[in-house]
């Protein structure tokens, strides 16, 4: 995953991703790892919109824990390749920032990018909780306006 465009708390959320992959033993970056790392990070503008969303972040982590629990674990590996979800929200998350005027990624954008990747465990769970890109990206300009963000 390339950093350079990312904010810093951005680039903390894949960290954090890595970390969950690894905890799991899984074999690969999926987008359910990088979804627990925007949730452990907790601090950014991703997080804060899933709040004003009444999510209970604490909550969410247990629910999306419990749903990649059963993945098998592999040998451990150093290097995980993200899976089609991730290149997928990756893509999305860089046009989003794009239409925001921003030079950088930031937790939101990724937070779009999980929203709109929508046959991803991660975007039906954002879809039935209430949670569509529409809505953040309100959110987004309303938290944004407000002078809650990046990095």
């Amino acid at each position: 995953m390339p950093l350079q465009d990312f904010t810093d708390r951005a680039r903390k959320v894949v960290r954090l991703a890595d970390e969950q992959a690894q905890r799991f033993r899984h074999g690969y970056l999926g987008i359910e790892h990088v979804f627990l790392g925007l949730l452990i990070e907790g601090n950014g503008v991703a997080a804060h919109v899933l709040r004003t969303f009444d999510i209970d972040l604490p909550k969410m982590r247990m629910e999306v824990e419990k749903q990649i629990a059963d993945v098998p674990e592999v040998v451990e590996t150093d290097e995980r390749p993200q899976t089609p979800e991730v290149k997928k929200m990756l893509v999305h998350a860089k046009e989003e920032s794009r239409k925001f005027n921003h030079n950088y990624i930031g937790t939101e954008h990724l937070l779009l990018g999980m929203a709109l990747e929508t046959n991803s465990v991660i975007g039906r769970l954002l879809s039935n909780s209430g949670v569509t890109a529409e809505r953040i990206r309100a959110e987004v300009l309303s938290v944004l306006g407000r002078g809650i963000g990046p990095p």
